[in-house]
């Protein structure tokens, strides 16, 4: 496997960053694209391993920093730097991000892409395939072969248990600064995977959430319309210690068993996996290279 440096540009002009793993022999031009979850990045052990395994069976992988990664920091875009990371990224410009790596892909002549996202990083692509139909990028969808959604988390739910469990009401404190058109004011949530953000991404998670809110896994009767509007294979895993759930791994897999009908599907968790699938990143990566080896 040899890695190399990719320079890119997002759909809206966002300078990015990322790592190309490419593996030694790769006929039929396969590419998996990882993206990343909340104040994450492109360098994880995990996304080392699933590299490591695929590249090792002819399917390169590409892992790069879309614009949320870690806590703060600075996105170059055609009129200047802009402050981003976890604190201040619109989760649904995570689109153009998508967008960018795979246009990036085409460029470098990949034929057959699979997404692949982690807990933020799976609400993004699953928004991102759906922004895609949307704008009738047809021809780009034709060429999305597989999607792969690790620890794809309720964010409605996990939002309301962050609020539930912070010091002060975060919520009063938001709308105050929005009030007082102070949206880029940071507060803080107490939170370990979310210890500090703006109000206008605060809110945008909590509120005006009508486009993310698309994993109710405890809504009675809910239909997982965006999840079924992936008409591709799809591959979902979770951990089932500590994870970001609230029904355990197994009913959660059974559950989407029931629900998603694509043709192909994986639906399960690892065994003794976390949330980040510490200790068992091999076992997760195999099980990709399972799955992506029975897709066309």
């Amino acid at each position: 496997m040899v890695v190399e440096k990719q320079y890119f540009e997002a759909e809206d002009g966002a300078q990015l960053f990322g790592l190309l793993h490419k593996s030694n022999e790769n006929k039929k031009k396969k590419i998996l694209i990882a993206t990343h979850g909340m104040g994450s990045g492109c360098n994880k052990k995990r996304e080392d391993c699933i590299a490591k395994k695929l590249t090792e069976n002819g399917i390169d992988v590409l892992t790069y920093d879309n614009r949320g990664f870690g806590l703060i920091n600075t996105v170059r875009f055609p009129d200047g730097k802009r402050l981003q990371g976890t604190v201040f990224e619109d989760v649904e410009d995570g689109y153009f991000d998508i967008l960018g790596a795979i246009n990036h892909a085409i460029k470098l002549g990949y034929e057959k892409i699979y997404l692949q996202g982690h807990s933020l990083g799976s609400t993004k692509t699953v928004y991102a395939y759906n922004k895609l139909i949307e704008n009738n990028k047809t021809d780009i969808l034709n060429k999305i072969k597989a999607v792969v959604l690790l620890s794809l988390v309720d964010v409605t739910e996990v939002m309301n248990y962050l609020i539930k469990e912070a010091d002060n009401d975060i919520v009063e404190i938001a709308l105050e600064k929005e009030r007082n058109d102070e949206l880029t004011s940071v507060i803080t949530t107490k939170s370990s995977f979310m210890p500090y953000t703006s109000c206008k991404t605060f809110l945008r998670y909590y509120r005006d959430n009508k486009n993310i809110d698309f994993a109710k896994y405890t809504t009675d009767g809910f239909e997982f319309t965006k999840l079924n509007n992936i008409n591709v294979p799809i591959f979902m895993r979770w951990g089932n210690v500590n994870e970001l759930i609230s029904l355990s791994a197994d009913e959660l897999s059974i559950l989407l068993n029931n629900k998603l009908r694509q043709d192909i599907k994986d639906i399960d968790y690892v065994d003794g996996a976390t949330h980040n699938y510490s200790g068992k990143e091999d076992i997760l990566a195999q099980q990709i290279l399972e799955f992506l080896m029975k897709v066309k």
